[in-house]
C-alpha cells in the first residue's frame, strides 16, 4: 500500500512565530528610530549610529525575551508532567478513569474508551496523559534556544533593510526612502507569513502595514516635536 504522508503547518508554528515577530519588530523598531532621529534634525552620522544601535540592542532584547518566555513555558510544562507522573505512580486507577472520561467526552463509547485508555497507558501512560489531558505534545514543544536564535537573527535581518536604505540615500531623502522601503517590506512579510501559515495573505499584509505605518508616523512626530523643542 502507498504510504500516506501529511505535512501540517502547525509543525512550523514555533519557529515561524519567532521569526515573523523578530523580522517585523526589526523593521518597525529600526525604521521608527531612524525616522525619529531624522525628524528631530539629526544628521547622517546620528541616524546611522541610531540604526546600528537599534539593530544590536533589538536583536539581543528579542533573543533574551524569547528565551525567557519560552523557558518559562517549558518549566511550567515540566512541572505539570511531574505532577502527572506522581499521580500515575500513586493512583493509577483514578488516572485511568480520568483518561476514560476524556475519550467519552470526545464521543467514544465508555467500554471502548476504557479499553483505549488501558492500552495507551500500558504503552506510555505519561505520554497519553500529557497529550490528551494536558495538551502537551512534541509538535508544539517549547524550544527556548531555537526561539531565541530565530528571533535574534530575524530581527537583525529585518533591521538591516531600513539601515541599508538610510546609508544609501542622501540625508534629505532618508525619511521618505526609509518609510517607503519599510512599508513595502512589512506588507511583503505579512503576506509571506500568512501564506506560510495557511492564512489569507491580504488581511495579514494590510494589518502589518497599518501598524508599521502608525509606529513610524508617531515616532517621526515625536522626534520632530522634541527636536524643535530642544
Amino acid at each position: 500500500m502507498r504510504r500516506h504522508h501529511e505535512r501540517h503547518r502547525l509543525q512550523r508554528i514555533g519557529w515561524l512565530r519567532a521569526a515573523v515577530l523578530g523580522a517585523n519588530d526589526g523593521i518597525v523598531s529600526t525604521a521608527s528610530l531612524i525616522l525619529g532621529v531624522a525628524g528631530g534634525g539629526g544628521g547622517r552620522d546620528a541616524v546611522l549610529i541610531a540604526g546600528v544601535a537599534a539593530l544590536a540592542a533589538g536583536a539581543m532584547s528579542m533573543a533574551a525575551g524569547e528565551y525567557v518566555s519560552v523557558s518559562s513555558q517549558a518549566d511550567t510544562e515540566r512541572a505539570d508532567l511531574e505532577v502527572e507522573r506522581r499521580e500515575l505512580a500513586t493512583d493509577g486507577a483514578a488516572e485511568h478513569e480520568e483518561l476514560t472520561r476524556i475519550y467519552v467526552g470526545r464521543g467514544v463509547e465508555r467500554a471502548l474508551a476504557s479499553q483505549v485508555a488501558a492500552q495507551l497507558m500500558a504503552h506510555d501512560a505519561l505520554g497519553a496523559h500529557a497529550r490528551d489531558e494536558l495538551g502537551i505534545n512534541e509538535i508544539t514543544q517549547p524550544r527556548p534556544v531555537q526561539a531565541a536564535l530565530a528571533s535574534a537573527a530575524a530581527f537583525a535581518a529585518g533591521a538591516l533593510a531600513p539601515l541599508a536604505v538610510a546609508w544609501a540615500v542622501s540625508p534629505a531623502a532618508t525619511a521618505g526612502a526609509v518609510t517607503a522601503a519599510s512599508l513595502a517590506l512589512l506588507v511583503a512579510l505579512g503576506a509571506l507569513a500568512a501564506r506560510a501559515g495557511g492564512a489569507p495573505a491580504g488581511a495579514a499584509a494590510v494589518r502589518v502595514g497599518f501598524w508599521g505605518a502608525l509606529a513610524m508616523a508617531v515616532t517621526y512626530g515625536v522626534g520632530a516635536l522634541v527636536g524643535h523643542t530642544l
